[in-house]
């Protein structure tokens, strides 16, 4: 099915659990529309059925990247009759070109199918800031490949654990400074450090596609997107569209 095909199936509001490593995300969505988001540190059974019977819900999609989605299906096909266990090898509306398909994360090609048909870009860097930085390439509307890096909150936690005395830092809106404390030091170490990288991406990959645009998500894209030239904030809602899309795509093809 092409994309122009999956543009007119007709849709109806979804259940998206988007369970990551910090938080699980409830949402319900209508098109590309996110009607209503909650998020707690584990799945709530009783919220999402409250969702369910609130917004006359059919049908769901789950995602985990902690290995929670079948326990998670088992207890929402008890309140509806369609849930779609997404993993990495659940077909979906693009092309994955990547060699290792059972390995790639579940979000990553979730974000994917939301840029290129949710928002319907087919040349993007996708920089999903969450728990891990993932830098994920995708050309002419397929997925590419990217790579891995560690997460704001990871390279504090680093910091902090393996040495001596250094304290446990937040993240920080990056600046051009030096640090005056050990504190600020640590801070702008960890931020500055994420922004260069993030720049060096920019700047390597579109010396070679002057037309490719930068979509920013995850949780702590917000203290890096301002610093990018022209880069798109996408927020939460890529990766709640790109699962609804690819919920609504196997339900036309009968795989539920």
């Amino acid at each position: 099915m092409s994309i122009r095909q999956l543009s007119i199936i007709k849709f109806m509001a979804n259940l998206i659990v988007d369970e990551g490593n910090t938080l699980c995300k409830i949402a319900v969505v209508d098109k590309s529309e996110v009607l209503c988001e909650v998020s707690a540190p584990d799945f709530d059974l009783e919220r999402a059925t409250g969702l369910i019977e609130q917004f006359a819900i059919e049908q769901a999609i789950v995602a985990s990247t902690r290995g929670g989605a079948e326990q998670i299906c088992e207890q929402l096909r008890s309140k509806i009759a369609r849930v779609l266990h997404f993993t990495s090898l659940t077909e979906v509306p693009i092309e994955i070109d990547y060699s290792s398909r059972q390995t790639l994360g579940a979000d990553r090609i979730a974000a994917a199918v939301g840029v290129v048909c949710g928002m319907g870009i087919k040349d993007t860097l996708v920089v999903d800031m969450g728990s891990a930085i993932t830098f994920d390439i995708i050309e002419s509307g397929a997925f590419r490949g990217g790579n891995i890096s560690l997460g704001v909150g990871m390279r504090f936690k680093a910091l902090h654990e393996f040495t001596a005395s250094l304290p446990l830092c937040c993240a920080t809106e990056p600046n051009d400074k030096f640090g005056r404390s050990t504190t600020e030091a640590i801070e702008q170490g960890v931020m500055q450090g994420i922004l260069y990288e993030i720049e060096g991406y920019v700047e390597r990959i579109s010396a070679k596609n002057r037309e490719l645009s930068i979509v920013f998500c995850g949780g702590d894209a917000k203290y890096f997107v301002n610093q990018i030239k022209n880069a798109i904030f996408a927020g939460r809602k890529l990766m709640f569209t790109g699962l609804n899309l690819i919920l609504e795509y196997n339900v036309s093809k009968n795989n539920i």
